[in-house]
């Protein structure tokens, strides 16, 4: 019966399997009263009692699947040093969620939140990697040449990306709508891949992740995932 701590709290709600080994290490939990700052650390979820921030945690009983169509101007995280919106001021349920990834602040669409561990996992471990998929607007006109260093790998700072789908929607006044697939998540990607080819993000909007699509959800409104986008995740 015995599991690590980690996966227990992650199956609890508290974070992803990864963010619990961080507050493990940052000694911010008890087990048994006692604190515990070593991630390999096994617990009995019928015997022992595990405490976070001064909290007994305890298995979620029932495990929520959200996805929300994120508008700008929040932040892709439960809470916010800044004070800013985070997406749990727009998505209200009773269960502890958190984000599976994260979009940036001034980014919008598509984001799954959940309270299941191993789902989350699913989808961020590094060895599935699921394209996720992007509408950019940027300054300037993509060209044959742009796409082909998109398609290769672009340096955005000491790191070269890996190869990138690219499609392009339309060109008008100096502004192309562009769609862009990758399957990686470094931080504001897009926005250094098509900055470093001197076209500026005017607005970024993610549209899928693998088999799971916005579809027509309205920005700021949210929903519970269907029986078969549930089960194209746990299929990964």
């Amino acid at each position: 019966m015995e599991e690590r701590l980690q996966k227990y709290m992650a199956s609890c709600g508290v974070a992803s399997r990864r963010k619990c080994e961080e507050i493990i290490l940052a000694g911010k939990v008890k087990v048994n009263g006692v604190l515990v700052n070593e991630v390999g650390t096994k617990v009995n979820p019928l015997e022992d009692i595990v405490e976070y921030e001064g909290k007994i945690i305890s298995k979620e009983e029932n495990k929520v699947y959200i996805m929300l169509n994120k508008p700008e101007g929040y932040i892709s995280s439960v809470k916010d040093e800044k004070g800013r919106d985070t997406i749990l001021d727009i998505v209200k349920v009773k269960e502890r969620i958190y984000p599976i990834g994260r979009l940036d602040y001034d980014s919008s669409g598509l984001l799954l939140l959940t309270n299941d561990g191993e789902i989350y996992n699913k989808i961020i471990h590094p060895r599935v990697e699921i394209v996720k998929k992007y509408i950019a607007v940027v300054n300037g006109e993509i060209t044959d040449k742009d796409i082909k260093k998109f398609e290769i790998g672009i340096d955005i700072g000491g790191y070269i990306t890996a190869p990138a789908e690219v499609k392009i929607i339309s060109y008008d006044k100096d502004i192309s709508t562009i769609e862009i697939g990758i399957h990686e998540g470094k931080n504001r990607q897009i926005r250094k891949m098509c900055g470093s080819l001197n076209h500026e993000v005017l607005s970024l909007k993610r549209i899928s992740i693998g088999g799971i699509k916005l579809g027509y959800l309205k920005r700021g409104e949210y929903r519970e995932l269907n029986k078969d986008e549930i089960n194209y995740i746990n299929s990964l």
